[in-house]
């Protein structure tokens, strides 16, 4: 059994997706970031970043103590290695699905949160932000749109990398983004929103916020607010 410390965020969407696609036995702990649960020591023994998502898995390959992983990309990872599925294991074809995980987690995912931030969170407008921070999120859709051109998926069968990518471009019209501008992303992106597992996932999700907003007013201190002070 899996157990998932979640929230329905771009990042917690991935890992139901992927428990869904492989029909991996799993609970949901909620961590309701809005409250500011992600600071609840007991999370934090598991994620010492204090983000979710989060998971123990109480019944790993080696039948020895339960393992806990923090960040999405990991925690993707892991999962595959255990599910043997979505991750191949031959050196040349795992690092055409790796690559483009760690892009997601290192470009489309960081840029993109810092344009939803200053273009719907931010207390102040700050036009340069907002433009530097779209237009970024652009590039990247250019690039994932480009590798598209010419395969169904990001690295030619269905992976972790569409996992890992699909909810980062969910929220386009929010970051500023026409999909029709990008027509071999919006085919993609139409095929991985109609897959019955991704559908179930984002059930699970409104099942556990109720469909309330993950940030309000006031969230805002408790999501933004952070600093050193509150690590130690």
């Amino acid at each position: 059994m899996i157990e998932l410390y979640y929230w329905p965020t771009p990042n917690g969407h991935k890992i139901t997706i992927f428990l869904e696609e492989a029909g991996l036995p799993y609970v949901i702990r909620p961590v309701n970031i809005s409250k500011g649960e992600q600071f609840e020591n007991a999370f934090l023994a598991i994620s010492p970043n204090n983000r979710m998502p989060a998971i123990v898995d109480r019944d790993p390959a080696d039948g020895g103590a339960a393992v806990s992983v923090f960040e999405s990309g990991a925690i993707l990872e892991y999962l595959a290695d255990k599910s043997c599925l979505f991750l191949p294991k031959e050196t040349r074809e795992r690092f055409e699905v790796l690559q483009w995980v760690y892009w997601q987690m290192a470009g489309l995912g960081p840029m993109a949160g810092q344009n939803h931030h200053f273009s719907a969170y931010a207390p102040e407008k700050i036009p340069y932000a907002i433009r530097r921070y779209v237009n970024e999120t652009a590039r990247l859709y250019g690039v994932l749109n480009k590798r598209l051109a010419d395969r169904d998926y990001i690295a030619g069968n269905f992976s972790i990398a569409d996992i890992a990518s699909y909810p980062w471009i969910v929220p386009h019209e929010r970051q500023g983004q026409d999909l029709d501008n990008f027509p071999h992303l919006k085919r993609w992106y139409k095929t991985i929103a109609i897959r019955p597992a991704v559908i179930r996932a984002y059930s699970r999700g409104k099942e556990i916020s109720g469909g309330a907003p993950v940030v309000t007013e006031e969230s805002r201190k408790i999501l933004f607010g952070q600093d050193a002070s509150t690590v130690k």
